[in-house]
């Protein structure tokens, strides 16, 4: 029993006044869910590795409750987003997110996955993923350690604490699940989201009239 639940304006008995708990819906919510987090069997690259000693033994990821990693999204709480993101991994990588339920979150982990790390010239590779599904937490690195992970793991865990059942969008009528548009793969990756961008910017470059007249001869 703490001193703000002893001058609460809540009356307790002096004999039940160490064995009863006062706290709020919100608190008993996150405490439960911030200790029972299931991330996602996902890995794409060498940070996946690291990612895979983190559930070892030696590092003991039981203590937080993030320890039962699931092979189906819709058994996931978490994905962690491990390794180099390439543009032809981002639609397998939206179908996944989509399909988890909500209330879920993203770690970012790595140079590669938060900004394309050394391969961000690369044709084949989008400079973050948070161009397409919004992260949660940032993990640096190349590659992280498995403390560093335990530190993005637990910087989730405070931001899981400070959420509110009345503002979270997962228990609002007038906010639905979001569904991230599934990225259209061709010669380049195209986000459904930024057609009207493309559009417009397509407008704007007109061809030139010798080009116009090269290509009617």
């Amino acid at each position: 029993m703490t001193t703000d639940a002893l001058s609460s304006a809540i009356p307790v008995p002096d004999e039940l006044a160490n064995n009863v708990f006062i706290t709020s819906l919100n608190t008993v919510y996150n405490w439960s869910r911030r200790n029972s987090v299931w991330p996602m069997v996902f890995g794409l690259a060498c940070c996946a590795i690291e990612m895979i000693c983190t559930a070892a033994s030696r590092y003991d990821l039981a203590r937080f409750g993030m320890e039962v990693f699931r092979a189906t999204p819709r058994q996931s709480d978490l994905m962690i987003v491990s390794g180099t993101v390439t543009k032809k991994m981002v639609p397998t990588i939206v179908r996944l997110y989509n399909q988890m339920p909500e209330p879920r979150y993203v770690l970012s982990m790595g140079a590669c996955a938060s900004g394309g790390g050394p391969f961000k010239e690369g044709y084949n590779v989008v400079d973050g993923i948070d161009k397409f599904i919004p992260v949660d937490v940032y993990v640096p690195g190349c590659p992280p350690t498995p403390q560093a992970l335990i530190n993005g793991l637990i910087a989730l865990q405070e931001k899981i604490d400070h959420q509110s059942i009345l503002t979270v969008p997962w228990y609002r009528k007038d906010t639905p699940g979001e569904v991230v548009p599934i990225p259209v793969l061709g010669p380049d990756l195209v986000d459904l989201r930024q057609l009207d961008k493309i559009r417009t910017e397509a407008e704007k470059v007109q061809p030139e009239p010798e080009i116009e007249a090269a290509a009617a001869a």
